[in-house]
């Protein structure tokens, strides 16, 4: 890609080791996410401070960037350049971002873990997102997709407290796997992937841990995904929202138990699985 922003390569420890007490009095050595501070800058104007654990803070700006609207396409950014001594990230574009006071001055707090926000109305565009009609969803690759995330090695296994996002392939296979203290960052940080590795949302299937809140809905569509997954459930407005999108939303996907809420045209039910196993 010609016009591929030039990318720090910033590493940060994502676990901390904390001394415990417990119970008995005993004491232990435990594991705890490592948060921290990201203060975002653009052209030198400072926009917001993300809480993160910084496992992909390069991707996370850019996915922050695309999932608010403020930028429209991957060649828009010149370089991003993260800088942990200081906890900030420097964008600058090729362009500048136009109106960019207007845009940001309104914020709306959305509902989540470390009160993730967005600028502008949350309804934006939204009716202007077409999904892709023509994906399907077997049952059995959605046991797959559940069965892979059950063993994926995770922050959240040896220290909890944190969130996972992941996409997969049409077939189950995945692609990226992201945790961050918060559901919003580590959905951005996967839009940002998909803008950096050219990758087209619409025959993709989402995964998180979280609700499927309005916010969770809305960058899911801004990503053209058409599948939504949750181990959790979803809330009103995020139902709501994937009934306009036309937008196949699945909750409490654990085991081999699952909600089909929305968009069942794009589900294959496979009679006698549950009896049989999986083929």
């Amino acid at each position: 890609m010609s016009n591929r922003p030039i990318l720090s390569n910033a590493c940060a420890s994502l676990t901390q080791e904390v001394d415990a007490v417990d119970e008995r009095g005993r004491m232990s050595t435990i594991s705890i996410p490592a948060e921290r501070a990201l203060t975002l800058y653009v052209d030198k104007r400072e926009l917001v401070t993300l809480m993160t654990l910084g496992a992909a803070p390069e991707a996370l700006t850019i996915g922050y960037l695309r999932n608010q609207r403020l930028v429209r396409s991957l060649d828009e950014i010149a370089s991003v350049q993260v800088d942990w001594e200081v906890e900030a990230v420097a964008v600058t574009t090729r362009y500048g971002i136009q109106d960019i006071e207007a845009r940001t001055a309104k914020r709306v707090v959305t509902t989540g873990c470390g009160q993730g926000s967005v600028f502008g109305g949350l309804m934006d565009e939204v009716d202007g997102i077409e999904l892709s009609s023509l994906g399907k969803l077997k049952q059995s690759t959605l046991y797959r997709i559940v069965d892979t995330i059950r063993t994926q090695q995770s922050i959240y296994k040896q220290a909890g407290s944190v969130h996972g996002c992941a996409l997969f392939s049409a077939s189950g296979d995945l692609l990226y796997f992201i945790e961050d203290v918060g559901r919003h960052n580590a959905v951005d940080s996967i839009a940002g992937n998909m803008w950096l590795d050219q990758m087209d949302g619409a025959d993709k299937v989402f995964y998180t841990t979280g609700r499927l809140t309005s916010e969770m809905v809305i960058k899911g569509a801004q990503m053209g995904i058409p599948f939504l997954l949750s181990r959790s459930g979803t809330t009103q407005m995020g139902h709501t929202i994937a009934q306009r999108l036309g937008m196949t939303l699945l909750a409490r996907c654990t085991g081999k138990h699952f909600l089909l809420l929305n968009g069942k045209e794009r589900m294959i039910f496979e009679p006698g699985l549950l009896e049989t196993g999986m083929p």
